[in-house]
């Protein structure tokens, strides 16, 4: 979508891409109350060698938001969401004592809601592939677009559902092929974040 400039006729702005990851990490992470209305936690949280860009917390709704950071499209959202959920899930303590430890207050674990947990993507483009793949009503695995232009404008914008009318659990007939895919997911993000890990 572009960006015009009124002057005395209208002129494009041009955009600025982000030299790195880490500069699209730094500026939402200081304006993270004003972009995604959360709570800043923790930069770079590291437990069980699965490294988070950004761990924020929902106030109103009492609920972890992992944030990732892509500065580009090839990486998949769904078994590294998925693979980030479970460890958040698995490692609940963690979480909290994190929050305790960097915040003005303190939570206890059954303040948590623990089920709404959600992994946001901030990347300033997604595949079609991607965005098909958040098309379910209850997927915890949000898209959000960043865009820098060279008149120290930026765009942030949410990748809206467009069919989601069906249910992530849809896609499996028993608990037990649900576990199935949700065992071989995890195993795909174990090996994607791995080499992200070792390329960085």
């Amino acid at each position: 979508m572009p960006i015009y400039n009124i002057t005395k006729e209208l002129t494009i702005v041009k955009e600025s891409p982000f030299k790195l990851e880490k500069d699209m990490q730094k500026l939402v992470e200081a304006n993270l109350s004003h972009l995604l209305h959360l709570q800043f936690i923790r930069s770079e949280f590291t437990i069980n060698n699965f490294r988070i860009d950004t761990l924020a917390f929902d106030k109103e709704n009492k609920l972890f938001i992992i944030i990732e950071f892509k500065k580009d499209k090839n990486f998949s959202v769904i078994d590294q969401g998925y693979a980030y959920l479970s460890l958040m899930l698995n490692n609940k303590a963690d979480f909290i004592l994190e929050f305790n430890e960097t915040q003005q207050e303190t939570l206890k674990r059954n303040d948590v809601e623990w089920s709404q947990s959600k992994v946001v993507f901030v990347s300033p483009s997604f595949t079609n592939y991607q965005r098909e793949a958040i098309n379910f009503k209850d997927l915890p695995i949000e898209l959000w677009e960043i865009k820098k232009y060279e008149n120290n404008t930026i765009l942030f914008d949410q990748i809206q559902k467009t069919k989601a009318t069906e249910s992530i659990k849809t896609i499996s007939r028993s608990n037990e092929s649900e576990e199935l895919v949700n065992k071989e997911l995890s195993f795909l993000a174990k090996v994607t974040i791995y080499k992200r890990l070792t390329l960085r």
